[in-house]
């Protein structure tokens, strides 16, 4: 026990045991029986003969296919699996069966097996069982699963920076992955999007650095700022935690990103960087960043600026660079290229001059390729050859094997504005006669309409509460992009495929259980529907269509031409790739013509070879281009079309996942179908098999964008395709609001504060985030020295300022401010009405005192007036002293809550000249009349000006301001709202009906001239 031992290539100590009650039986008692599922339905296998020797299960096991939504019956168990189980004992083995193949489903198990199954004529026994959850339905099955703990595979301890991305992921809307491979490697990633996350970890170990790989991992979904901080400060801590002779590497990469902003999250990785900056000197850390897509360019600048500072090797390279050039510069394996040029387009339009320069000469490659003149040659761009006039209408014959096209029209399930934004402009700039999005559904507000930009103008698009609305208002549309959450999808979609006009429907959402999405698939089937997704982003067809986010913002479209079709199409799992492939194509051909991401999950609703056969059968398409990866089986189908012919223009294929051969224990990538569950679905077996039946497959995705260009030389060469002039793009309006974030536009703002921030991670306080409030115990007057004054005052300050809130709170309901507040709410208003009623009596003769008594106290003092002079004058003026009087409290009834604060001001402050002053006042009113005392107002007041000016916390200048604006007041404002809160909660307690004044406690006085 504790020892090390070998699974597979996994060595790791055992640390688990299950401890069972030994069950008698006999070995021909023992069986064997399997459930597992696939994109057609399960398929149970059983054997007779079970145990540890049992052998080949897969020629031994007899098998039942179960399809999707249908349940086997006894009858069928035992037809299909029990043949070889004497009758005694096939009564229970079936009643099991059927009974655990409703577990199965009904648990959301994706795998389940039992080796040995004892079957006696007594009972069933389960002696040994393994088996595989789909996690993702745990919103489902919560209660019914209880407490489920995933462990790392054997060989993998979980370290407590996994555990901490884990749980930073569970509470984000992005993705955010960690897993540790080596915890003394040199080579650390930092990569954005999970197929790109994939390819660099492919890259590194292909170039031979797999045993140095510390680490795979993923940020996507556009994280905020703050997650990012918190991913790559998690990064920093395990990359300094020791050093290495030779300096480590931090690969900080990603492919183009649909609408993460890329700038925001760099900020968050830079704010990190600066905090570690030391430990990454000391660690002599070197720094390779490529990344592109929106904001990119602002980025990029940051990471450069922090590069000058952090005194280490920081190269930062943009979407001139291929992706995983990096890799090789960074392991020594290609040169560093100096600084590139940026280029002149930003977000949503060319600025001047950029239309002839937006496509760049790429960088020089590892081989002799004469790559510039390959360049050279795509200007002008390519025609494809002249096409007769019976298959110039090919694709229109067989329109129903396209699904976009230039009048394809969508409905838009969500409030996601900016996509459809992003649609909009991508419509007009591929000069489209009319909006591709129709409406959209958002079932959480009434029936609206939307305002959007169409270039230069504004549209309005309606928004319903329901499908049928906006189906039934809109017959042509055919499409649905339906972005809602993981937990809505699949109801959403269900619901659309009652209606006929949709047939075509993409599913942004990730994580939506694989059970769920078998049941839309076979829905699907029958209705003739094709769903791209789920856990996509879509998916264009340039020129014509895009669906929602697919090909990011409007430079990138314009920089891979996606605005006009080429004569490549392709089909990728990854929607973050996609982009990615449209800027590699788009270098090395005349362009895209059609693009899909099928999606990351396990069953995407459509295939590769549904995709492949469209472009095949479109005379439009001349080449294609599949970006598999590691798991499932989608790729043999083409491979099998590619070896009975079905596909015969040429196709450039590249599977991800190649790393996960190298790696000793298992990993679970970024994609939840990127899994390998047998050889066959590894990477390098499906490259080996792909290239074997014709494809034509690079030594890397490093050497995709080379093996491209030269299957397009060739059909240059062929001429198959000639060339065609370029047709510059209408120019697309940027939005106001990226231009401002992108810093080319400036504008006053209309509000200024200077008080709070709630736009990061956490609110702040004058600059103090909540959480630091609360751990440090400031209290309520540690908040207003915040909110009001913008700094932290003294604890004396601040005990005295709960102090006025507690002495203020309330004075009765006789007092004219609780007197309205009741008034009103016995009339059954609510309690903001009934507050803002008694408010509204706070003023010079209501509480509102404070500020009056500051003022004339001071300027009395600061005159160098004698208490005397000051009585006489104000006297002299008509005027009242504020602060003094009181109708009931008088020297020889003092108010108690005045000698609190004047004790508690007189031991505590460090001086209190005004105070002082103000108690020589009374000494004069009072030998008048006794009840000429200091009240609480006036005490509050000038104890208040005492620490303004004495504190040492304020100038001069600050102090007479804060006296001036009436600071002094909102104590008594906010400490009164607590009683008259109080009154109003009171009222209703009891259950007061409407108040009517009684008439003996008014007197009529009428006029006399009228009274007879």
């Amino acid at each position: 026990m504790i020892s090390k031992a070998k699974v597979g290539k996994a060595v790791g100590k055992l640390r688990h045991f299950i401890i069972e009650p030994f069950l008698p039986h006999d070995q021909s008692d023992e069986a064997y029986v399997c459930i597992y599922s696939h994109r057609n339905g399960d398929t149970i296998l059983f054997t007779h003969e079970g145990g540890v020797d049992i052998g080949d299960v897969d020629a031994k096991a007899l098998k039942l296919d179960i399809p999707i939504e249908e349940t086997p019956t006894e009858a069928q168990i035992k037809e299909k699996l029990l043949t070889h189980v004497d009758s005694p004992r096939k009564e229970k083995a079936a009643a099991f069966i059927k009974a655990l193949y409703g577990q199965y489903v009904d648990l959301y198990f994706t795998y389940l097996e039992i080796n040995p199954l004892v079957i006696t004529s007594e009972d069933v026994y389960i002696l040994d069982l393994a088996a595989k959850l789909d996690a993702t339905a745990e919103f489902m099955c919560k209660s019914k699963w209880g407490e489920v703990d995933y462990p790392p595979p054997f060989g993998r301890d979980a370290l407590t920076e996994e555990a901490y991305i884990a749980d930073l992921d569970a509470k984000s809307g992005a993705s955010l992955k960690l897993t540790i491979l080596n915890e003394k490697g040199r080579i650390w990633t930092m990569v954005a999007g999970g197929g790109a996350s994939v390819i660099y970890s492919d890259t590194i170990c292909e170039l031979g650095g797999a045993s140095e790989l510390a680490n795979y991992g993923e940020y996507s979904g556009a994280p905020s700022e703050q997650q990012t901080y918190e991913y790559a400060k998690t990064i920093l801590t395990l990359i300094t935690k020791e050093n290495h002779p030779d300096g480590k590497i931090l690969i900080i990469g990603g492919g183009i990103a649909n609408f993460t902003n890329v700038a925001a999250t760099f900020k968050g990785i830079v704010k990190a960087l600066q905090q570690y900056q030391a430990k990454l000197v000391e660690g002599k850390v070197s720094i390779f960043v490529r990344r592109a897509g929106p904001n990119y360019q602002e980025g990029l600048r940051v990471m450069r600026e922090v590069g000058k500072t952090l005194g280490i090797p920081v190269h930062v390279f943009g979407n001139e660079t291929h992706m995983t050039s990096i890799v090789s510069m960074a392991l020594g394996k290609r040169p560093i290229p100096k600084e590139p040029v940026v280029e002149s387009h930003t977000a949503n339009f060319l600025l001047p001059g950029g239309q002839n320069t937006a496509c760049l000469t790429p960088e020089p490659t590892s081989k002799s390729s004469p790559l510039h003149q390959v360049i050279a040659e795509q200007s002008p761009r390519p025609e494809r050859k002249t096409i007769t006039k019976e298959h110039s209408s090919s694709e229109e014959k067989d329109g129903s094997k396209q699904l976009f096209n230039k009048n394809s029209k969508a409905i838009i399930w969500g409030m996601q504005t900016r996509a459809v934004q992003g649609m909009l402009d991508f419509d007009f700039v591929c000069s489209r006669l009319e909006p591709s999005v129709s409406a959209m559904v958002y079932p959480f507000t009434g029936d609206h309409k939307q305002k959007f930009y169409w270039g230069h103008k504004e549209i309005l698009i309606p928004v319903y509460k329901n499908m049928a609305d906006a189906t039934k208002k809109h017959p042509d549309a055919d499409v649905l992009i339906n972005f809602a959450s993981l937990r809505s999808a699949y109801d959403s979609t269900i619901e659309t495929l009652a209606y006929p006009q949709i047939r075509t429907i993409a599913i942004i959402a990730e994580g939506i259980p694989e059970n769920l999405t078998r049941i839309l698939i076979k829905r699907a089937n029958e209705k003739g529907v094709s769903i791209i997704g789920p856990a996509t982003v879509g998916g264009i067809k340039p020129g014509c269509f895009k669906i929602g986010n697919t090909g990011g913002m409007m430079d990138n479209i314009l920089h891979s031409k996606l605005y006009r079709p080429g004569s490549v199409a392709y089909v990728s799992r990854s929607g973050g790739m996609s982009n990615e492939l449209n800027n590699i194509i788009s270098h090395n051909t005349d362009g895209v013509y059609e693009g899909v991401a099928i999606g990351g999950d396990r069953y995407p609703g459509t295939t590769f070879m549904d995709h492949l056969m469209r472009y095949h059968d479109n005379p439009e398409v001349k080449m294609l281009v599949l970006l598999g990866e590691v798991g499932g089986v989608e790729e043999y189908e083409v491979i099998e079309a590619l070896n009975d012919k079905r596909i015969s223009k040429p196709i450039v294929a590249w599977c991800i996942g190649t790393c996960a051969d190298m790696f000793a224990s298992e990993v679970q990538f970024g994609h939840a179908g990127a899994c390998a569950n047998a050889e066959r679905e590894t990477a390098v077996f499906k490259n080996k098999a792909l290239a074997a039946a014709g494809a034509h497959v690079p030594s890397s995705f490093d050497e995709l964008g080379i093996e491209i260009n030269k299957v397009y030389q060739d059909l240059l060469h062929e001429g198959i395709i000639v060339p065609k002039e370029e047709v510059p793009p209408p120019t697309v309006p940027m939005d106001y609001n990226w231009a401002r974030e992108l810093g080319l536009i400036r504008k006053p703002a209309s509000f200024m504060t200077s008080i709070s921030d709630e736009r990061g991670q956490e609110l702040l306080y004058a600059g103090m985030p909540i959480s630091a409030v609360l751990e440090q115990g400031l209290g309520i007057g540690g908040t207003l020295s915040l909110l009001w004054f913008q700094r932290r005052l003294p604890q004396y300050a601040t005990t005295f300022l709960e102090m006025c809130l507690m002495i203020t709170a309330d004075h009765g309901p006789a007092v004219s401010g609780a007197h309205n507040t009741i008034v009103c709410t016995r009339a059954g208003k609510d309690l903001v009405s009934s507050l803002v009623s008694g408010l509204l009596t706070i003023g010079d003769r209501f509480g509102g005192a404070l500020d009056g008594a500051a003022r004339q106290f001071s300027e009395a003092f600061d005159k160098n007036m004698l208490p005397m002079e000051f009585v006489n004058d104000m006297r002299k003026k008509g005027q009242l002293i504020m602060g003094i009087g009181h109708r009931i409290k008088s020297l020889n009834n003092p108010d108690k809550r005045v000698e609190i604060i004047k004790n508690y001001v007189k031991t505590n402050f460090p001086s209190t000249p005004l105070l002082d002053y103000a108690l020589q006042v009374e000494k004069i009113t009072t030998s008048k009349k006794p009840n000429l005392i200091l009240n609480v107002d006036g005490v509050i007041g000038v104890a208040f000006v005492d620490l303004l000016r004495h504190s040492g916390s304020f100038t001069p200048e600050e102090a007479e301001e804060y006296i001036n604006i009436g600071t002094i007041n909102g104590l008594f404002v906010l400490g009164r709202s607590m009683g008259f809160i109080g009154h109003y909660l009171d009222q209703k307690r009891l259950k007061q009906g409407l108040y009517r004044h009684p008439w003996d406690d008014i007197s009529y006085v009428m006029p006399e001239h009228y009274s007879t």
